[in-house]
């Protein structure tokens, strides 16, 4: 028995599936005995990756994602991917490496005070002292993990608590003899009643501890009160964000639940896709000029940030109902006339939907709301005529979305070229769009084709990259072809951090360092094992497309470098 199988057997229980590492040997024991109980082992090319990777598997399985880092620096690249999972609110357990007990502030390898960095960035933290603390860790870290606001939590893990003890004493040298001198007999017993209290009171029978209640429960009384608000609201409308889908199991009942409201819906981040393509309640466009025209905004998952402009976009008039998990959240921004309702978004529209006996009406206001999106089709449709010197990023995208399958899980990474994506490409079905959240981090696009991909093989996995975020993550092709992944990239090569580019020259006259080159991406993909296509124009992206899902089909990731143009299509689009 050594801590890394007491550690791997939690997992286990636990229902983990992957577990996610890079190489190293603080840690090695935990991801070896893993596999012994049938964990599959995906070793990455960045500590990085290895969170992003289980932060996705987190969100469409519901069950908490696991990385495993060495120490030192192995826990430091981990930092922006876990300060990423925290702002999503997504469960994710990350176990780091640590020097050896005995050899702390001693100037050893890769030792350093690892907490006071990470545990801003983490929900919790647990520093295992003895074996015995192993098992209850775990525990806890799941619990936490899930419970209340998801979030990340970290597990610090010395070496010498996850190597045999057999090896650890032989490090120690406590198996020798002790000197003749006082000394050397004072450091024998030392170094012996250490590693004694290191693997005393070891008990792996320990059982797996009940799941807390997640969240608040739904209280009756404020499913009364907006069911009320429901029956006299004749513009009402619905926005759904990731916060919503802390639950993925929830995932059909809220479709469902959404389609019994009967309102109009407009949906964010995790929650794209949730009633599938071309749902007549869905509107894609528009809603900063829908939430000043209606007179009820029901958000659920959704908080009053910048994406909202700091609650400024919400209509003076109108009457706000914002339930949330996070209790910061509810309040951050929120007008004081809103109905605050603290509790899980899903359960609480699940019962909503079934307390809406009939099927409401709003002809005036879903024919307005129509016509808007309508506009809007037609405005983008125009702007995908536009010649310009390489592909049309908007034609681009309206080609692949008539070519892309029912089963295509779409991962967004980059600026310009990721979020023309979203104003175009449609998810077909709920869970299959995942981009980096509220903290619009670059660089997530392997870990998330990584996790997505290992989630369920059958589904294809797309990302849409910028030719800057593609540098992030383009080495985890060499895993994606290691394990025969359908993953696809898509970069749209412009030579340009454009969504900076674009105002930044405007405003202040000059494109310093937003400047690239069109770099041929494709071939690194290539030297990894991939399939790798430049092409620059349309008849090419469509028949590489049609090569990609072929190759995809057989095991083969492929990258497709489009070399496309500088739009103005998003001008203006810069967040502060």
């Amino acid at each position: 028995m050594n801590g890394g199988q007491l550690i791997a057997e939690r997992l286990s229980r636990h229902g983990v599936r992957h577990l996610y590492t890079l190489s190293g040997g603080h840690v090695a024991p935990i991801y070896v005995e893993a596999e012994k109980e049938g964990i599959q082992i995906v070793d990455v090319r960045h500590e990085a990756t290895a969170v992003f990777a289980a932060d996705a598997e987190a969100r469409l399985s519901g069950i908490p994602g696991v990385a495993v880092v060495t120490a030192g620096p192995g826990v430091t690249n981990t930092i922006t991917a876990l300060k990423n999972a925290q702002l999503a609110q997504s469960p994710v357990i990350l176990f780091g490496g640590a020097t050896a007990t005995l050899l702390r502030n001693r100037g050893a390898l890769q030792d350093i005070d690892q907490i006071s960095i990470i545990k801003s960035v983490v929900k919790t933290w647990i520093q295992a002292r003895r074996v015995k603390d192993l098992v209850p860790a775990v525990e806890k870290a799941f619990q936490v993990a899930t419970s209340g606001v998801p979030g990340p939590v970290f597990i610090e893990c010395p070496v010498d608590l996850l190597y045999p003890e057999a090896t650890v004493r032989e490090w120690y040298g406590a198996k020798n003899e002790p000197g003749k001198s006082l000394a050397a007999r004072l450091t024998y017993w030392y170094i012996n009643r250490h590693v004694n209290r290191l693997f005393a009171g070891v008990k792996p029978e320990v059982s797996l501890l009940p799941q807390p209640q997640r969240t608040a429960s739904v209280r009756s009384s404020d499913v009364r009160s907006c069911l009320k608000e429901l029956a006299h609201a004749k513009r009402p409308m619905m926005v759904i964000g990731s916060g919503a889908m802390n639950q993925p199991q929830l995932a059909h009942e809220l479709a469902t639940a959404v389609e019994q409201i009967g309102i109009p819906v407009w949906l964010s981040g995790m929650a794209r896709g949730l009633v599938g393509k071309g749902h007549h309640l869905h509107n894609l466009h528009h809603r900063k000029k829908a939430l000043r025209e209606a007179d009820l905004i029901l958000l659920a998952g959704v908080a009053a940030d910048f994406r909202l402009d700091y609650g400024r976009h919400l209509g003076r008039k109108a009457r706000i109902i914002a339930v949330h998990r996070s209790a910061t959240d509810l309040k951050q921004n929120m007008p004081g006339r809103s109905l605050r309702i603290y509790g899980d978004p899903a359960s609480f529209l699940i019962q909503v939907g079934k307390g809406v006996s009939n099927s409401p009406d709003y002809p005036e206001w879903t024919a307005l709301l129509g016509t808007w999106q309508d506009d809007r089709e037609t405005a983008i449709a125009n702007m995908a005529t536009e010649a310009m010197d390489g592909i049309n990023p908007v034609a681009l995208f309206q080609s692949l979305e008539e070519m892309l399958p029912e089963n295509a899980i779409l991962v967004a990474d980059g600026g310009d070229f990721a979020a023309t994506a979203s104003y175009t490409l449609k998810p077909r079905k709920l869970l299959h769009w995942l981009d980096p959240g509220v903290y619009g981090t670059l660089g997530v696009g392997g870990g998330f084709a990584l996790g997505a991909a290992l989630h369920d093989r059958r589904e294809e996995v797309w990302i849409i990259y910028g030719d800057g975020s593609a540098a992030y993550s383009l080495a985890e092709f060499d895993i994606f072809a290691k394990h025969g992944l359908k993953v696809c990239a898509i970069i749209g090569n412009n030579a340009s951090w454009e969504q900076i580019a674009r105002d930044q020259t405007t405003m202040l006259g000059a494109p310093t360092a937003v400047e690239l080159r069109h770099s041929d991406y494709h071939l690194i993909g290539e030297a990894f094992g991939a399939i790798g296509e430049r092409v620059e124009d349309l008849d090419q992206f469509r028949q590489a497309v049609q090569r990609a899902r072929q190759h995809m089909e057989k095991g083969t990731p492929c990258i497709i470098n489009a070399i496309i143009g500088k739009s103005d299509f998003r001008k203006g689009s810069i967040s502060m």
